[in-house]
């Protein structure tokens, strides 16, 4: 007998989302309300894992373990550990998303980005047909896959809107090896806000409080809006950024709906099933008219 066959996958399996912080995730509720719906005896938690640790936790698993979701600052050093990375996520150099294949010694960690599927479907939701001036608000690992993102949906060479451009390395390498020539603009001049007022689409993934500073900023320079926002950001569920675009007249779309569009494309990498969308909905709407 094959000695892979002697290992028995266990009934119940686990997932989790790792971060952090990681107290705060929603992807519980989202991921317990799918295997609910598909009737899965499965698990799903929140553990507080920082980068330093990542790879001791990965390596403590046990064949009971279907999958792992990635928040910060983790989705740099999952690409790392990785045994194996699907292209789109090797490209961007960042992974969300972490998927167990194979059983006992021959378990692997699979990873991949997931975001940028969430990305895309949200504007595909919003009926964003066609963009010829993006902008994306930060330079981290969310940055990056928004960057991916854009350059999926034939966004032209978006801008990028930087405090410091010395540390955007990682998306100007990524965004290398996808062909993308971005266009990088100090996040605190008047250029910044000519490319909000012209763009058709923008992403922020900037902390809820610096993007309430360039909200201040629009409103003091009476900045009209007039594209489509998506504040990755989901706390508060109303940023002041998101507040202060549909002041300016322009169309803002919660975070919460990447959130929802990123869960459901792990569900189907963990479980091989289709999400049930509509019942991870529910429950995320339940949760947030309770709190």
């Amino acid at each position: 007998m094959d000695r892979r066959e002697q290992v028995a996958l266990p009934t119940r399996r686990r997932a989790a989302v790792l971060g952090h912080p990681v107290s705060h995730s929603l992807s519980p509720v989202l991921h317990s309300a799918a295997y609910a719906a598909l009737g899965l005896d499965w698990t799903y938690e929140a553990i507080d894992v920082d980068a330093a640790g990542l790879q001791e936790f990965l390596a403590g698993r046990d064949d009971s373990w279907a999958g792992l979701s990635l928040t910060m600052p983790l989705k740099f050093e999952a690409a790392r550990l990785a045994d194996f990375v699907e292209p789109q996520a090797k490209l961007v150099g960042t992974v969300n998303t972490l998927v167990s294949s194979g059983l006992g010694q021959y378990r692997q960690w699979v990873g991949a980005n997931t975001d940028i599927h969430g990305v895309v479907a949200v504007f595909a939701e919003a009926r964003v047909a066609s963009v010829s001036r993006a902008v994306v608000i930060g330079a981290g690992a969310t940055a990056t896959s928004a960057l991916a993102a854009l350059g999926s949906m034939r966004a032209g060479n978006p801008s990028v809107l930087v405090r410091d451009r010395a540390r955007a390395g990682s998306l100007m390498r990524a965004a290398s090896k996808m062909g993308v020539q971005p266009r990088f603009v100090d996040l605190a001049s008047a250029e910044a806000l000519e490319a909000l007022a012209t763009a058709d689409v923008v992403v922020s993934t900037i902390p809820a409080d610096a993007g309430g500073e360039l909200a201040e900023r629009l409103q003091r320079g009476g900045v009209g809006t007039s594209g489509h926002l998506l504040d990755v950001v989901y706390a508060p569920l109303v940023t002041p950024l998101a507040q202060g675009w549909s002041r300016g007249g322009g169309t803002a779309i919660s975070g919460v709906r990447m959130l929802l569009h990123q869960a459901g494309e792990q569900v189907r990498l963990m479980t091989g099933l289709t999400a049930p969308f509509g019942a991870m909905e529910a429950a995320l709407n339940r949760v947030l008219t309770t709190s």
